[in-house]
This record gives C-alpha cells, structure tokens and sequence, in this order.
C-alpha cells in the first residue's frame, strides 16, 4: 500500500472531524457575536441559519462534483473556500460580511460524502467497514471538540474572533492533508443541476426569513406574506424544473412516494430536534436567574462543557447501539424509539429545567433520539427504494435535515424573541422556552405517530451490526448503500 494510500484514513477522518467542529464552534457564542455587533436576536440567528441553509444546497451537489470531477480535485476546493470564509469571519466586525463567511464555511458539509467516497476508492473491502465507521464517529468527536474549544477560548470573555481563527488554522492543515491524496479522474457522467440548486436555495431563503423576522415585521405584514407566498412559488417552480431535467438535484419521485416523503420528514424532525435543543438549551442555562427569575447565569464555558458536551459525546456510544437497534428490531421499529425518546426528552425538559443535571438529562435524551433516529433512516430509505436510487433517496434525507436546523435555529429565535423582559439586555420569558420544549415533544409525537402508522411494512433484510452501521455512514453522505438480499 502507497504513502497516500495510507493517509486516506487519517486525512479522512481529520476532514470530517473539521466538518462537525466547524459546526458547533459557534453555537454557545451567539449571545456575545449579538452584543459585539449590535444586532437584534433574530439577524444575529443567521450566523447558524445561513449556515445551515447554504449546506442543505451545496452538500448533494459537492458529492456530485466529486463523482463527476475527482473527489480530491473537490476537496481541495472546498477546503479553499472554507479557508476563505474563515479569514473573512475573523477578519470581519459586520453582520453580512460575517454570515458571508458562515456560507462559505458550510461547503464543508460536503467533505463528508466527499470523505467516504474517496474511502471506497482507496480502501480493500476488508479495511472498509471500520474506516467508515472511524470517520464517522469523528462526527461526534468534532463536534464535542468544537464545544471544548469555544468553552476554552471564550473563558474569560474573549473575542469570538479568535474561533474563526483556529477555524483557519485547522481548515490549513486539512488542505495540507488532502493535498498528498492521490489523486483520481471522476467516476461519473453527466451534468451538475445548477438551476434546480439555485431555486432550491432561494425557495428555502425566502421560507426562512419571514419565520426568522416574523416577530419584527409582524406576522400579518405584507412583507411577511409577500415572502412566504414568493417561497411557495419558487419552491413550485423546483418541483416542476426537476421533472424535466435528465439529472436532477432531487428526483421528483422522492417528493411524491409516500415511505420516502415520511423518511425525510422524520428527516426533517430530526434535524429540527438537534438544534431546537442546542440553541434553546444554551438560551436557558446562560440566562441570568436575578434579572429573569430562571436560568442559571452560565458563562460560554460552562455553557459548553457542563451543559452542551454530554449530549454530543454520547454520540460515540449510542451510535453503535443505534445499529445495533436497526439490526435487532429494524428501521421502522427504531425510528418510532428515537421520535418516542426525543418526545420524552423534550417533555422532561419543559417540567424540569430548574437543576443542571435536569436541562443535561434532557438534553442527553433528545441527542440520544437524533442518533437512533439517523441510524435507523438510511436502513429505512433502503427498504423502500429501488437499487440504483439509494444514493439519490440519500441525498435528499440529507437535504431534509439540514433543512429541519434551520427551521430549528429559526423556531427558536422566533420564540425567544417575541414579547421579551424589558431591560438593557432583551430576555426570553420562562414560558417561552417552555413553549419550544412542548412544541418539540408533540412534533416528536406526531413523528413517531406518522412513522408508526403511514410507513407500510417492509421485508427486513437480515443484517449484521457491521452492515446496519456501514449502511449508516453510506446514507449519511448521501451515498449509495448496497441493498443486500
């Protein structure tokens, strides 16, 4: 075996840990990027939504370009843009040049199907399995580590600048790694649909904006309804391009085939959950109790580490019970367990958040439900497809949680912000967050209701731990899983 193909792993590994780092660095530091800037509650959002929006769009088309271009030639310039992006957030004190810099950061999302494709050129078939499952687990290991270096670096109130510096020096040596890959002529044919991605992305832009500046510019506005209406236009106008063009972002079948449509709304759920809980959990504990009457006044630090960090690294353990889950019981079974969990999670949390070890058990819960639940849709997308289009199924269930963050990030922003204590620093009430943990469990019980009843059953094929967790990886990078008799 090459040099370069022994670093395959390692740089893999390292990329996808970059990935999840880079998106939780500033989930703790939204509250002090607001008070450096001067904007309101809900711009300031827009550093996490715009994120995650850019990412719902640029993910399935990098893969793509990877497919049709060389996986190392799309890496290298994914981690360039990233590299750019990061200098001009660290360089930056304005709000749009700012979410500027988090849109280019989000082509990272793309280093991970990009990461796992270039793992099945490089790797024997025998080494693959536990490659995969290695990188994968970097997921939860970045974004643990993106927690404990916020918490570290913001200790004693520091610049948030300072975040999107490391973010340049760890994008650095992610672009020395990748460029000592070997390099490789792409496997596929064909075109990357531009169009569809471009109406995708503005479609999903004007839904966002109103739900996130609702409270501002007044639910019943025209601008409001101006934008929502111009959202159901353009997404229509998606719909229908995708039907005609020969190679479509998203296949028009995976928006019309009932098991799909409720495999990327528990999708959709799912990615929802996880950021509903970052976002309204981080709100409640950095609260000041004098000022608000609840809350726990915690610094960035403890925010991070004490609060936010449990229910991240438990991913490295209830991600393989998740597959063994899948394996034991199947995906449907799974799924229902996860959305049941998350529900609970949610519930507990809008009882009791009055003691740390509360807000962190339910916090672990929700976290733990995300894992099952994206351990279990991949097996599910599967047993519902045809062959040839579980890489496309994929794709789109990855368009579908991205999607649910940021309706997450914005549902929470929406809620925090309306009708705030009066002071110099505007406050959520109590009730508000407690609205966000309600609405959460009975969305989680309208999922583990839509999943239980409206998904038909399947033939569940025989599978090891070892092929539910690699199927797992596949379909998380939007990749084609092999359907096994």
């Amino acid at each position: 075996m090459s040099f370069r193909t022994r670093l395959a792993l390692p740089v893999a590994s390292y990329v996808v840990l970059l990935v999840s780092a880079l998106q939780t660095l500033v989930v703790p530091v939204v509250a002090d990027i607001q008070a450096e800037l001067g904007v309101s509650a809900s711009a300031v959002s827009w550093v996490v939504t715009a994120n995650l929006l850019a990412a719902a769009v640029l993910t399935p088309m990098l893969g793509r370009l990877g497919d049709l271009h060389g996986r190392r030639a799309v890496m290298l310039g994914v981690l360039t843009v990233v590299l750019l992006g990061s200098v001009l957030a660290a360089t930056t004190s304005s709000l749009p040049l700012l979410l500027l810099g988090r849109i280019a950061q989000a082509a990272s999302f793309g280093l991970f199907p990009l990461a796992i494709g270039m793992l099945r050129e490089e790797l024997p078939p025998h080494r693959l399995t536990g490659a995969m499952a290695l990188v994968s687990g970097m997921l939860s290991v970045g974004a643990g580590l993106g927690l404990v270096i916020t918490g570290l670096l913001m200790r004693q109130g520091g610049d948030y600048h300072r975040l999107f510096w490391l973010a340049t020096l760890l994008t650095l040596i992610g672009l020395a790694g990748a460029w000592l890959l070997t390099a490789r002529p792409g496997a596929a044919s064909g075109t990357l649909d531009w169009a569809g991605a471009a109406l995708l992305g503005l479609g999903l832009v004007l839904l966002l904006l109103p739900l996130a500046e609702g409270n501002s510019w007044g639910w019943g506005s025209a601008r409001v309804l101006a934008l929502l209406a111009a959202s159901a236009v353009t997404l229509t106008l998606f719909v229908l391009l995708e039907r005609r063009v020969t190679h479509p972002l998203v296949s028009p079948r995976m928006l019309s085939h009932r098991p799909i449509v409720v495999a990327n709304a528990a999708g959709l759920y799912l990615g929802f959950s996880m950021f509903a809980v970052f976002l309204a959990v981080s709100t409640l504990v950095q609260t000041p109790p004098t000022v608000a009457g609840y809350g726990f006044g915690a610094s960035v630090l403890a925010t991070s580490l004490i609060y936010l960090l449990p229910g991240t690294a438990s991913g490295v353990v209830t991600a393989p019970l998740g597959g063994r889950l899948v394996a034991r019981f199947g995906a449907k079974a799974t799924l229902v367990v996860a959305a049941v969990l998350a529900a609970a999670g949610f519930a507990w949390l809008a009882v009791l958040h009055a003691a740390t070890w509360q807000v962190i058990a339910g916090a672990l819960a929700v976290n733990t439900a995300v894992t099952f639940g994206y351990a279990a849709l991949p097996a599910l997308l599967i047993a519902h497809v045809e062959p040839a289009e579980t890489g496309i199924a994929n794709s789109v269930n990855s368009i579908a949680r991205s999607v649910g963050m940021s309706l997450g990030t914005a549902f929470v922003v929406t809620m925090t912000t309306r009708n705030p204590i009066p002071g110099p620093v505007p406050l959520p009430r109590e009730s508000q967050l407690v609205t966000v943990f309600v609405v959460g469990a009975a969305l989680a019980a309208a999922a583990a209701t839509a999943v239980g009843l409206l998904l038909p059953r399947a033939r569940r094929p025989r599978l090891t731990v070892a092929e539910v967790e690699a199927d797992e990886v596949l379909g998380a990078a939007g990749l084609d899983v092999p359907v096994r008799p």
